[in-house]
């Protein structure tokens, strides 16, 4: 994934997801959001914005995924939550 602004991971896939377009006003750190209908963004800063993303959702160690991302491009895998089988 790539680095944005310094808060953000980004990622954009060839293929459309389904959106469901919502203003969050507040982004979070740890914040798993939609872009559009296919650029999934994770966030590891808080900070206001007027752009409309679908929440996909969150990440429990915001402060821990803002460690080891840090500022780079990074490589990020996805686990199934144990509670969500």
């Amino acid at each position: 994934m790539n680095d944005h602004n310094r808060n953000e991971k980004f990622y954009n896939f060839s293929n459309a997801l389904p959106e469901d377009f919502e203003m969050p006003g507040e982004i979070r750190a740890g914040d798993i959001m939609l872009y559009g209908d296919n650029c999934l963004v994770l966030f590891y800063e808080s900070f206001s914005s007027t752009y409309q993303y679908t929440r996909m959702g969150f990440i429990e160690d915001a402060s821990g995924f803002a460690k080891a991302a840090g500022a780079g491009d990074v490589t990020v895998a996805f686990d199934q939550a144990e509670n969500s089988k």
